[in-house]
């Protein structure tokens, strides 16, 4: 799978490195993406997500369960 967010869909972003010349040259920003395994307790199994670091802000906020269901409608997750 690319470089996506499975919780709140961030991708990489293209932009500019700018010199003190102003010379402009083309670089990508990466997110902050890790593989991490999650107990989801309705189903009694663990699932593996590849998530960046606010998606793991926003399942500690709101809830594991939560999420994967506005992921799932936002296709993001299989499943």
């Amino acid at each position: 799978m690319s470089q996506i967010c499975q919780i709140t869909g961030k991708r990489v972003m293209v932009g500019n490195n700018v010199s003190h010349a102003n010379n402009k040259r083309k670089r990508v920003f990466l997110p902050n993406l890790k593989v991490k395994r999650f107990f989801l307790v309705e189903e009694n199994k663990w699932i593996t997500l590849k998530v960046s670091a606010h998606g793991m802000k926003v399942i500690n906020k709101k809830g594991l369960s939560a999420c994967l269901k506005t992921s799932r409608a936002k296709g993001l997750v299989k499943r």
